[in-house]
């Protein structure tokens, strides 16, 4: 049994549940968490427009006040930035291949750059820094990331992903043998999901006969 995470680095609601699911993890250490990544905006190649920029300026903040996390202003002041997330997505793929228990912290370290301290998350220099400071091999990490499995690798998580109807991030669900459960497809509080997995642990073998 454990949680399968369906999530995308730069996805700021991903951002602001990282925390709850954190605490959740601390709590159940017995349930080890899958990351499959999603692709938000994977593969995005054109600067975001005046428009857009200022649609997600009014939902960075939403999430800011519904989670309490912190977000930088700077990339979105960035007229050229373009928000291509599978990069990043490529980046905690290549860290489940080669430390998987480390992937998790990756993916947190690569939410607080962009969000919160405004870098570049989509820039495979800064993304390889970022790896070196969660323990990784700098030059291994980006050998492997700039590699065609690595490509190939993470567009199998985004069809894994698309194949489940996951169109919303953070999706997490419980694996129990051959069936997937929901636990949310959204923001909730850590305690809702210490709820719903005990729900889901306790009416599941029921569900099962």
């Amino acid at each position: 049994m454990h949680l399968r995470y369906y999530a995308d680095p730069l996805c700021s609601w991903c951002y602001g549940f990282a925390p709850e699911l954190s605490k959740f993890m601390e709590r159940r250490p017995d349930l080890p968490v899958q990351l499959v990544m999603g692709g938000l905006r994977a593969y995005n190649r054109e600067p975001m427009s005046t428009a857009f920029r200022t649609m997600l300026r009014e939902h960075w903040n939403h999430v800011a006040v519904a989670s309490g996390v912190p977000f930088s202003q700077a990339v979105l002041d960035d007229p050229e930035f373009v928000y291509d997330t599978e990069p990043a997505c490529r980046a905690v793929v290549t860290a489940r291949k080669i430390f998987p228990a480390q992937a998790f912290a990756l993916m947190k370290a690569i939410q607080l750059a962009f969000f919160r301290d405004g870098r570049d998350a989509t820039s495979a220099d800064v993304l390889s820094d970022l790896a070196a400071g969660q323990g990784f091999d700098p030059v291994v990490f980006r050998a492997l990331f700039d590699s065609e499995a690595m490509q190939r690798d993470t567009r199998a998580d985004f069809a894994a992903t698309q194949s489940l109807g996951v169109s919303g991030f953070p999706t997490l669900a419980l694996s129990r043998g051959e069936e997937l459960y929901l636990v949310t497809s959204g923001f909730v509080t850590h305690d809702v999901l210490e709820y719903r997995v005990a729900e889901i642990e306790r009416l599941a073998p029921q569900a099962a006969t």
